[in-house]
């Protein structure tokens, strides 16, 4: 048997599984079932916690997207990751070695909502186009952000399609439409290896940068996604704080051959 859990960040939701106690051979193949919404569990990723050899790093998390593709990062799913070992009392505070890096997190509440905030590094921008409406952005994994003055699914589906097939990002890369709310911004998401979320961690980080850019005022930043509220600053050195709730759904087990197809 398979135990894992379902949990979510702002609606972008995730299977965590321990690989330090049980044996899943193919991740890919897992992923491509698990995340299923018909066939499977139903989510947009696996988080695999795992042990580490990186003396700076606590454990590994690594994130397989819904299609079996691997992510460098995951702000949200880190998020789940640091609850599930918090409830399973190993602790309130984690550095994961991740696909971008050592990323930190700490557990800020627990009630009446559970928080986490994650030190994301210094995010690295630069204008893609030459003016102020497409950014490109570097968290350890790829991000392009369009600054409009109202959000529009449409506009992000068809960009984030054709961009997937750009010379400049032949991995692919996440996609972001932003718009200033007045009081922070809105943020739609598309991520490579999935499409659009309610909601994504590091597209979060990224669009929050953007707008910091521009509007040169570095204050928190409140992100309103789809799926929920997320909370952007920034510490002394550039590194930007992400912090946001992680969501317990369910636990469950699954026989070892229920994934094998």
């Amino acid at each position: 048997m398979v135990a894992l859990t379902k949990m979510h960040g702002t609606q972008n939701d995730f299977i965590v599984v321990d690989r330090r106690t049980q044996r899943i051979d193919d991740l890919a193949a897992f992923a491509r079932h698990a995340c299923d919404r018909r066939m499977g569990v139903g989510a947009d990723g696996v988080i695999v916690i795992d042990v580490t050899q990186d003396a700076a790093a606590d454990l590994s998390m690594r994130v397989v997207n819904a299609d079996g593709s691997d992510a460098e990062m995951c702000g949200n799913g880190v998020r789940c990751a640091a609850r599930w070992l918090h409830e399973a009392g190993e602790g309130d505070s984690f550095a994961f070695e991740t696909g971008a890096g050592v990323v930190g997190t700490q557990v800020v509440a627990t009630e009446p909502e559970f928080l986490v905030r994650v030190t994301m590094g210094r995010p690295l921008a630069e204008r893609l186009d030459g003016n102020d409406d497409a950014w490109f952005v570097d968290l350890g994994n790829p991000h392009v952000v369009l600054v409009r003055d109202a959000t529009d699914e449409d506009e992000l589906g068809s960009f984030a399609k054709a961009l997937q097939n750009d010379r400049r990002f032949p991995n692919g890369t996440n996609v972001h439409v932003i718009a200033s709310n007045g009081e922070g911004i809105d943020v739609l998401h598309w991520e490579r290896g999935v499409g659009p979320t309610k909601a994504c961690g590091t597209g979060a980080v990224a669009s929050a940068e953007v707008f910091a850019r521009l509007r040169n005022d570095r204050a928190p930043l409140d992100v309103r996604v789809p799926g929920g509220l997320l909370s952007v600053a920034w510490d002394d050195d550039g590194n930007a704080l992400l912090t946001g709730p992680a969501v317990r759904v369910f636990d469950t087990t699954v026989a070892d051959d229920a994934f094998d197809r």
